[in-house]
């Protein structure tokens, strides 16, 4: 394939200038001057949906220090001719990034956040030595470059670097922060000892904002990004002409992600049409306002391993890329009621529920509501129905990708509480060739845990090892072993024995006894139980489940 996309490219000039594949959103910036009258405007999206790519993008449209006429050929924007020759390279831009100002203690994230400071300085370093700025501005900008400088230096300082350019350029100045929220949701979370330090960072992070966008006379207009809305009274206090758009809203709701058009053009243009519905299946179903979109980020990255390997599988990307914790914090939650929920979620249902997109990082495990919307909020679900307005909507999980971050959670929360006596119980029943017994309680195992209809074979592998893992076991899975691969293969060498697993999934209840005949079939046939040398016991089980049921049966031979 001549195709080429980059994988985490979100310089847009460099993604331009390589030649990688570009999904056109530039008519957002249009949208956003010419049909508005903000002077603030902040989007909210989950990671990984484009929105440092797109403030990228602005900022090579707006800046006077760029020359972009080049990488903007041939785009969506060009078309307004008369626009562009009034904003294109036309005005200076303050471009700050907030998301690597995270860290376990203050101390070490706000030395983070004065090394963005001084990053950006260093960036524009030229401008200290205009002829009309003010001298006293120069010396702070020197000791934020020199990261010296005071807490009233660096809470005051995106005003003063606007000060600055404006006087350099005779301009005001368009500012752009993305991921504001980032060192307000490490500081929110609590270490092992319950401590955080979310007041302290929340008065330094108001402290820049508040001066930068209030009665700021450098300003022409902020555009924001982060994945939730502050409360404004909490950070936003005095904002002028401020809006928001969250995923609730229909405004710019096409912006962020790829609509199913757009993911056909990718795939038209890769040369790779056959693979448009696994695509849908695992990347597809987010709905944000009144727009269906995907991820951006897992349709290039699978793209990007399709032009490597034309049958590549999809797997989750997105995982690895956000903070799973706070799903496993509801799941864990007793006080909420919410395994029944999740029961429907998982099963591919819906529920109703009363959400809000402006929240305070302090207050989200205060109330269900409010972690039901951080969940929105941050892609873990998505609305059910793209019409429904107002704040009780129903909600749905968007696609496989997702489901299997909840599957994964799901079997941590096991590890965690499952009953040690009740593993042990299970764990003498396998080796006493009580097979029933086994089965009993890996029902009752399963009973203490959420689950749903929709199981795949997978998950109880997994859940078969999480209850041996437990209590100390080492478990081998579908490792190859006789002409196959055993699902669950547990040794205890000091004894000489082993257990040797096969897990189906029955498709309905009294289907049981015929699946467990199937695995015991597989083993035989796939002589899983050969090879074992010095072994003097070697224990085949056939197991088969049914949602929340099980039956063991164990290899007579």
């Amino acid at each position: 394939m001549d195709f080429k996309v980059g994988v985490g490219k979100s310089d847009f000039a460099a993604l331009r200038e390589s030649g990688n594949y570009y999904v056109d959103k530039t008519e957002l910036i249009y949208e956003l001057v010419n049909d508005t009258d903000n002077q603030v405007t902040l989007f909210t999206r989950p990671r990984r949906f484009g929105k440092t790519l797109m403030m990228s993008m602005m900022e090579n449209f707006f800046s006077i220090r760029k020359d972009s006429e080049s990488i903007f050929e041939g785009l969506a924007i060009t078309e307004h001719s008369d626009f562009c020759k009034e904003w294109m390279n036309q005005y200076p831009v303050l471009s700050v990034s907030f998301k690597d100002a995270e860290a376990d203690e203050f101390d070490v994230a706000y030395a983070k956040l004065k090394t963005v400071i001084a990053d950006v300085c260093k960036g524009i370093s030229d401008i200290s030595s205009g002829k009309n700025v003010n001298s006293f501005d120069v010396e702070v900008f020197n000791r934020l470059q020199a990261q010296t400088g005071t807490d009233a230096d660096i809470q005051n300082s995106l005003k003063m670097i606007m000060r600055m350019m404006n006087a350099v350029y005779g301009k005001k100045v368009i500012l752009l922060l993305d991921e504001y929220d980032v060192p307000l949701a490490k500081a929110s979370e609590k270490d092992a000892s319950g401590n955080g330090y979310y007041s302290r960072m929340l008065d330094v992070i108001k402290g820049i904002m508040s001066t930068a966008l209030k009665d700021n006379d450098f300003l022409q207009f902020a555009v924001i990004t982060g994945c939730l809305r502050i409360a404004k009274e909490s950070i936003f206090t005095g904002a002028n002409n401020f809006a928001s758009y969250s995923v609730l809203d229909e405004d710019f709701s096409d912006y962020f992600g790829f609509s199913g058009d757009e993911v056909d053009a990718i795939l038209e243009a890769a040369d790779r049409t056959d693979k448009a519905e696994i695509l849908k299946e695992w990347y597809d179903g987010y709905i944000f306002g009144n727009s269906y979109v995907y991820c951006p980020w897992d349709v290039i990255n699978y793209l990007s391993a399709l032009k490597k390997r034309k049958n590549a599988k999809p797997k989750n990307y997105w995982k690895n890329t956000s903070h799973n914790g706070i799903l496993l914090t509801f799941v864990k939650r007793t006080d909420f009621k919410v395994k029944g929920k999740f029961e429907i979620l998982m099963n591919s249902g819906t529920i109703i529920q009363t959400i809000t997109d402006e929240l305070t990082y302090d207050t989200l495990h205060l109330s269900e509501d409010n972690l039901w919307s951080v969940l929105l909020m941050t892609g873990y679900i998505t609305k059910a129905n793209a019409e429904e307005e107002g704040e009780t909507v129903s909600l749905r999980i968007p696609n496989r990708e997702i489901a299997s971050i909840f599957e994964d959670t799901v079997v941590k929360l096991f590890k965690e509480t499952i009953d040690t006596n009740l593993q042990k119980s299970m764990m003498d029943a396998f080796w006493n060739k009580e097979a029933e017994e086994a089965g009993r309680i890996v029902s009752e195992l399963l009973w203490k845990t959420i689950s749903y209809n929709d199981y795949h074979e997978d998950y109880y592998h997994a859940f078969l090892a999480g209850a041996f893992v437990g209590i100390g076991y080492e478990v081998e899975s579908n490792k190859e072993k006789g002409l196959g691969r055993p699902d669950i293969l547990l040794k205890d060498e000091d004894n000489r024995r082993a257990i040797i697993i096969e897990a189906k999934k029955a498709d309905k209840e009294a289907d049981l006894d015929k699946a467990c005949d199937e695995a015991i079939d597989q083993i035989i046939t796939g002589k899983y139980a050969e090879g074992f040398y010095g072994y003097e016991q070697i224990l085949c089980y056939g197991a088969a489940f049914f949602q929340k049921q099980a039956k063991v049966k164990l290899l007579i031979r």
